[in-house]
């Protein structure tokens, strides 16, 4: 009770001449976790709220005790309990800049409890949306470049938001209308924003839309940027693909804002690679052309795929694939890295692209990329477990070396290997590597939250990086850090993101135009190989699965279209040996749709694009 009275004094003190009572927060509400309570409450109506007081009263206690004060600038506060806490009673009272205290709100009761793996996916998932809904710039919906960026919203890490917004949508953290108005806010804002010859800036005012410059040449046009904001808005586009008039507005804008586009502007007088920035000040003077291999493979394809001004296919090979360090071929810790540096870099390369482009069972003249990046995402776990520099904290679960957030120089992209290995783990790396390495991500995920939340763990999900060796542990968010997480979560658990941007009509001829071809892998089930032929693809509405299971095998044949949308059973749970059949998708409107064959111990799936 006095800790309770000296914070009351202090507050009396500072704050000037008493104000009138302010009213009792409502809404009160304590959520248990596996090792933590959320209390969430409705912010008191009156302006001039200082913060709030929380109380806690711990099984077997008979009084409340004072725990903490907290500002008004989130109505959330966590506390951290660890596993198996008992049950806690929360109570909390309002406080003016008066220094006058509320009646406390209705008291609320939760207990931890012990969570499954898709428990955890949904708290993180809900947790990481917050910091693009909640914390989206109020006048342009647009997601701010960190945490303490006031105006300055970033457009990379925009476009990466939108497609989280379709996430909290599917997963029922706002509704289908509220996620359709933001998305119109969105691009309603946009189509005012400053844009040089089509292209976004990096950064800019979230309020105006005019550049905020990202260095003293980098104020025009950013074409990386704005490629990670067109692949959120083209799945966007199909994932709104109703016949509303908000969706019909919304798809129109997007096609104005894409077809706007001139990537051929970014070829610096048609040479065949594409430049990162331009602007009318400073012209081409950054002078940096985008090779790979790194973040940047989304730019090629999109650049392909242009409906307006579209380059020739062979920049894939000459530009994006034209350095001469492209290739690797080498093996690390027992993983071959078929492109990229040594070690493979910093794990945001396996990210930023591939949150709308799908890389599975297509191959380019260099690698199938899925399985580059589960063996990149391995490299990077098995470098963290041998530890050459015997960092602190480094562990099977404790791992992951990409750009964040860093306690010696500020920010840094830390990757194996060289002086940017320095003892930072961020938790983006691990988790947004969830499509790829999920037994893995998912004991990294447990380890962070359950060994390190207390210092890591906030109100929008996990904080951006730590490091246990210098006893670091920020508090700080970044929009391209969180992006990921949330995203490739969902692609992990139901291929949401990836099956709307693979939709769009005008990507898989840019991938065949670039030289991606099929790669099918041999499908084994116990007792021998089942051989599975699905043809032709695409198909203008009838396609021929063929299939020989090579031993009596109990099978299910079902075909989802591009929101996972069960829409047709041909085989429900039959015991059969081969089976040859026509497939008839003519009634279904032209897109990506996925045929699964399962049996008793396997699944697999084939992806089919329809065109009339």
């Amino acid at each position: 009770m006095l800790k309770t009275c000296s914070v009351f004094l202090t507050l009396s003190l500072f704050a000037g001449p008493l104000s009138a009572q302010p009213a009792a927060p409502t809404g009160l509400t304590a959520t248990g976790y596996d090792s933590h309570i959320e209390l969430k409450w409705n912010k008191n109506p009156e302006p001039n709220i200082l913060g709030y007081r929380i109380y806690r009263q711990n099984e077997g206690e008979t009084n409340f005790s004072y725990v903490t004060f907290t500002t008004s600038d989130l109505p959330y506060w966590l506390d951290f309990t660890g596993q198996n806490s008992g049950t806690r009673i929360y109570r909390i009272n309002a406080v003016s800049t008066g220094g006058q205290v509320s009646d406390y709100a209705q008291p609320d009761t939760a207990a931890t409890h012990t969570m499954t793996d898709d428990e955890f996916l949904d708290m993180v998932q809900a947790y990481t949306f917050r910091y693009f809904w909640d914390f989206g710039h109020p006048v342009s919906g647009l997601t701010r470049e960190r945490n303490t960026s006031g105006d300055v919203v970033t457009i990379g890490g925009s476009g990466f938001g939108v497609m989280a917004i379709l996430v909290g949508i599917e997963r029922g953290f706002i509704t289908w209308d509220e996620g359709l108005q933001r998305m119109l806010k969105i691009v309603l804002f946009l189509e005012g924003a400053d844009r040089f010859h089509g292209v976004f800036p990096h950064w800019m005012n979230g309020q105006t839309g005019k550049v905020v410059p990202f260095s003293t040449l980098d104020n025009g046009g950013d074409l990386v940027e704005t490629s990670f904001m067109l692949e959120g808005l083209l799945t966007a586009r199909a994932y709104f693909g109703g016949n509303s008039v908000d969706e019909i507005v919304l798809r129109t804008k997007i096609n104005q804002i894409w077809e706007t586009v001139d990537w051929n502007w970014y070829r610096k007088q048609n040479q065949n690679v594409l430049f990162w920035h331009w602007s009318p000040n400073n012209n081409f003077a950054i002078n940096f052309q985008i090779r790979g291999y790194n973040e940047a493979l989304i730019v090629y394809l999109l650049a392909a795929a242009s409906p307006t001004y579209a380059v020739p296919g062979q920049l894939y090979t000459l530009g994006w694939a034209g350095n001469n360090n492209y290739v690797n071929g080498n093996t690390y810790y027992g993983y071959k890295l078929d492109v990229g540096p040594a070690l493979g870099g910093p794990l945001f390369f396996a990210h930023y692209s591939f949150m709308g482009f799908d890389p599975r069972n297509i191959k380019d003249a260099y690698a199938n990329y899925f399985k580059h990046n589960r063996n990149h995402t391995l490299v990077n776990r098995a470098y963290c477990i041998a530890n050459p520099k015997g960092h602190a904290g480094y562990s099977d679960v404790c791992w992951g070396l990409t750009a964040s957030d860093d306690p010696f120089v500020g920010y840094l992209a830390h990757e194996p290997g060289g002086s940017r290995d320095n003892g930072t783990i961020a938790p983006t790396a691990a988790l947004s590597s969830m499509p790829y390495t999920p037994a893995e991500s998912i004991a990294a995920l447990k380890h962070f939250y359950r060994d390190h939340g207390d210092k890591i763990w906030g109100p929008m999900g996990f904080y951006d990086a730590f490091n246990v060796g210098a006893d670091w542990y920020t508090h700080s968010y970044l929009a391209i850090d969180q992006g990921p997480i949330i995203n490739m979560i969902e692609n992990y658990r139901s291929g949401l993101l990836w099956n709307n941007f693979m939709s769009n009509p005008e990507i898989q001829p840019a991938l065949d135009k670039v030289g991606f071809t099929p790669e099918m892998t041999a499908a084994t089930a116990p007792g021998g190989n089942i051989n599975w032929r699905v043809f032709p693809v695409p198909t203008d509405g009838k396609i021929i699965s063929d299939l020989d299971t090579g031993h009596p095998a109990t099978v299910s044949l079902r075909v989802y279209d591009s929101r996972n949308r069960l829409i047709m059973t041909q085989i429900d749970h039959q015991r059969l040996n081969t089976d040859k059949r026509t497939i008839d998708l003519s009634a279904y409107p032209p897109g990506v749709y996925f045929l699964q064959l399962a049996t008793d111990n396997n699944s697999w799936f084939r992806k089919v694009l329809l065109i009339h």
